[in-house]
């Protein structure tokens, strides 16, 4: 009923809901092809593209790309390029000003004028594709959002592709995937409240004697071994230096961080991903076996999109048979494999970006002892219903300054000062932080390699066209942004590692763990890691690889990497199931995707553990603690004392947090995990005791009584009825009409909510926020499982469907088969593709 009062509401009918479904047979010319071009569908809707030319391969692509997704491709070229308040009006002013002072764009640019001419035709040929697509439609044929879209913002129309509006969606995904600026500006805020033990107690080390390390050994055979517990969050938590970070009002920067995440791919805890690979010794096929799970915010349509790009004939001149997964708006296959080898990607976790604290009067920035100028620009925000809204950007040496931009900010406050014959300065010596600091006010710069031209984009292309390590570690070379773990097979038995991308290296003591002082050389980047000192391995000793945004080294590495690795938690429960595998008999792919849903919980351990001696009169609690007792640590999806264990998590760890001052985050499970784990072993510690608790016995009974009435309030009082699945269901949101606030709209768009398996921290990654309900809000994206014995052995899966066009059969046909880890047959070579194919389109050059 929603559905008809909302197309009737709009105007709507049938016929255009319909009009924007792609057409996927037939013939159909398109002007700028040289020769025809087959397109093979299968009941998905995946595509095969089959050209003669490269270039005629990337045109095609873009044709597609926008037959499926344009409405998205659309959207993300006014996120990356800061300009949604053309789209949906002031509402967009604040987002548009903090990502116009980024400058994503105008970067792309310089990439794209940075490339090889051959890389630039193929980005040309894929927006002229989108462009012969766009000429032969337009409104609500295009999609379905434009007609909604007219009703707000009547006129709009959609001007053509640029190849740079391809290469800027590149530095959304790097943001989405920077690591630790949350963690970062959060220390920062809490530091106003914790001292340095706490604050390290908050943040534990990585625990290296309990979890792996992705680089057991070194590509000379050198072992790493661990080097003990490391001293953090001391380097800058010195009195003086917090007084300033006092001063500067962080919460509306943290704030804006997330409605920026919230327009990529809602940036979360679990964002991170699973790759591993298995060596042939140790498979059924005596071939290397190869998975991958991206994890990113939940999205309605799914991030990626699937697709097969084929040259006719596979040659120097036509080099690509590739399949996998690609991106709308972007040429080529991101994630996948060819005929020659497979990769996959999961999140390197390490530290790329830093806050630098700067001296600012005007436009000007204290440096080495003197005033510089700023680079300064002028940028006009074109709004939708309204005036233009004009904004200066503002650079130092560092970076942009992010701080007191308009909109979502409010003014940097004053910090304080003490007077000297030379004036007004920041009572800090030389001889500590960096030099005298001479100020009319703070600042916040930020610092991070995306922000630097690179060449990623065509890095990509490289990847497509591998034929062997060597070529993947040359395509590697040139990923620098975002830095990724990449693991590769190919079918001649081999198996690799690279831990690519633009890793800064720090002044020496320089961690990146809170703001740095700007106003000092001494604590600026010292250059980058070269890219022959960075981890990688070549068929290691163990016949397997396991990347889970774990530590990649440990500290005998000559470099800093990162202080906020995952806590390795998925990376410890996938080796002990490999292991497991291996030592029962040969590895097959079907054990590959059951370990994709293994839901094992992080705290299940720990939580047990501390219930253990927990004991209640109330007949009701003793029974829910005798459930959480009996159960396997599976968050399974229709478990029982998964629904309570989750729901006793989150009433522990508010009780944990209590009273500390500040509004302490409790966005990182697993960090949650790990610090949990540690104070189990320290009843007497504050953490028991800041909320008003008098012990930890008390503390753990308080949070189980809370928990039980919540789960009661939830799902009623019979335990019979407590279902994690339900209770953690995910409802999939459409990136923008789907959180429009109204609900007929909403109902267009909108799918669900499906039950679902998972947690936060779990093999299936299927995470929630702590403190804001149970739902699940980021994914494993898609899992795949590569067979380089017989490619079309392998299997794919992707979160949502093909299509961006809601109520076509793809827009969420494959949902139910993620939800249960179902994967699909993924038909590669020719004679599979055609037994799969259930229509054919031909693009034929207009004459």
């Amino acid at each position: 009923m929603l559905v008809v009062i909302a197309l009737v509401a709009a105007g709507l009918g049938i016929w255009t809901v319909q009009r924007s479904f792609p057409t996927t047979t037939g013939n159909i010319t398109a002007a700028g092809l040289k020769s025809d071009v087959t397109v093979q569908r299968d009941e998905r809707g995946i595509a095969t593209i089959t050209a003669d030319s490269s270039e005629d391969l990337f045109f095609s692509q873009g044709y597609v790309h926008a037959q499926d997704r344009f409405w998205e491709m659309d959207f993300r070229r006014h996120l990356t390029s800061a300009r949604l308040s053309e789209l949906f009006g002031e509402s967009q002013v604040g987002t548009d000003s903090f990502l116009r002072t980024l400058g994503w764009h105008r970067i792309a640019e310089q990439e794209y004028e940075n490339m090889s001419a051959e890389a630039r035709e193929y980005y040309e040929a894929y927006a002229a594709g989108v462009n012969a697509y766009m000429a032969e439609n337009s409104g609500a044929k295009l999609s379905l959002e434009y007609a909604v879209l007219g009703l707000q913002n009547p006129g709009y129309e959609p001007e053509p592709w640029k190849p740079v509006d391809s290469i800027a969606w590149l530095k959304a995904m790097a943001w989405d995937l920077r690591t630790n600026i949350e963690d970062e500006t959060a220390r920062a805020l809490q530091a106003q409240f914790l001292d340095a033990d706490q604050l390290t107690e908050l943040y534990p080390g990585y625990p290296f004697e309990e979890h792996p390390v992705i680089l057991a050994d070194d590509p000379a055979g050198r072992r790493v071994v661990a080097v003990g517990k490391l001293e953090q969050g001391a380097t800058f938590v010195e009195e003086q230096f917090n007084k300033l970070i006092e001063s500067l009002n962080l919460t509306p920067l943290e704030e804006l961080l997330g409605k920026v995440d919230s327009l990529i791919t809602s940036q979360g805890e679990g964002i991170g991903s699973n790759s591993w690979v298995v060596s042939g010794e140790h498979t059924a096929t005596g071939k290397p076996l190869l998975a991958n799970d991206p994890h990113l915010g939940a999205a309605l349509p799914s991030v990626w999109t699937q697709m097969q790009l084929r040259c006719s004939t596979v040659s120097p001149e036509c080099p690509f048979d590739v399949a996998g997964f690609s991106f709308s708006g972007l040429p080529g296959i991101v994630i996948g494999h060819n005929q020659d080898i497979a990769w996959g990607f999961t999140n390197l976790t390490t530290d790329v970006a830093d806050l630098f604290v700067e001296s600012v009067e005007g436009d000007r920035y204290w440096y080495d002892n003197e005033w510089h100028d700023m680079t300064t620009r002028e940028e006009t925000i074109k709004v939708a219903g309204g005036d233009d809204v004009e904004l200066t950007v503002r650079e130092t040496g560092h970076g942009p300054i992010v701080s007191g931009l308009t909109g979502e900010f409010t003014a940097i406050a004053e910090a304080p000062r003490a007077e000297t014959p030379e004036g007004k300065i920041l009572p800090v010596g030389p001889g500590d932080m960096g030099g005298t600091m001479p100020y009319s006010e703070a600042a916040l710069a930020l610092r991070w390699t995306a922000l630097d031209a690179g060449s990623t984009p065509e890095a990509i292309f490289m990847l497509n066209r591998a034929e062997n390590f060597t070529d993947f570690r040359e395509a590697a070379s040139n990923f620098d942004v975002p830095g990724q773990n990449l693991i590769y097979a190919d079918p001649e038995g081999n198996i690799g590692y690279q831990a690519p991308g633009k890793l800064p290296i720090r002044a020496q003591g320089q961690e990146g763990y809170l703001p740095t002082p700007g106003w000092s050389s001494q604590y600026d980047w010292q250059g980058f890691i070269p890219f022959e000192e960075q981890p990688w391995s070549y068929n290691p000793k163990a016949g397997y690889i396991v990347t889970a945004n774990n530590a990649i080294v440990n500290d005998d590495y000559a470099h800093f990497l990162s202080r906020d690795w995952d806590y390795g938690y998925r990376a410890a429960r996938i080796v002990e199931l490999l292991e497991e595998k291996i030592a029962a008999g040969p590895v097959s792919a079907e054990d590959m995707a059951a370990i994709h849903m293994d839901n094992q919980m992080p705290a299940a351990k720990a939580l047990k553990q501390a219930y253990s001696s927990v004991s209640s009169d109330d007949a009701d609690l003793q029974a829910a603690l005798d459930l959480l007792a009996s159960w396997d640590g599976q968050n399974a999806i229709n478990s029982a004392p998964a629904a309570f264990a989750n729901v006793l998590w989150e009433n522990v760890t508010e009780r944990l947090v209590a009273g500390h001052g500040g509004d302490i985050p409790r966005d990182d499970q697993s960090r949650f995990a790990r610090m949990f784990a540690l104070q189990l072993d320290t009843p007497e510690s504050d953490w028991w005791t800041g909320g008003g608790s008098t012990s930890q016995q008390e503390l753990l009974t308080g949070a189980a009584e809370d928990a039980l009435a919540e789960l009661t309030k939830l799902q009623g009082k019979n335990p019979e009825k407590w279902n994690w699945g339900k209770l953690h269901a995910i409802t999939l949101t459409h990136g923008t009409f789907g959180e429009s606030g109204i609900a007929p709209i909403e109902a267009l768009f909108n799918r669900g909510p499906y039950d679902s398996s998972g947690g936060s921290g779990v093999v299936n990654a299927t995470g929630w926020s702590l403190g804001e309900g149970y739902a699940t809000k980021t994914v494993p994206s898609m899992r795949m499982v590569i067979d380089v014995s017989d490619w079309d052995a392998s299997t794919w899966q992707n979160l949502t469907g093909q299509s961006g066009h809601a109520f076509h059969k793809n827009y969420t046909d494959q949902v139910d088969g993620w939800a249960s880890g179902e994967q699909y047959a993924w038909a590669y070579t020719p004679e599979a593709i055609a037994a799969a194919t259930k229509d054919t389109l031909t693009l034929t050059p207009a004459k």
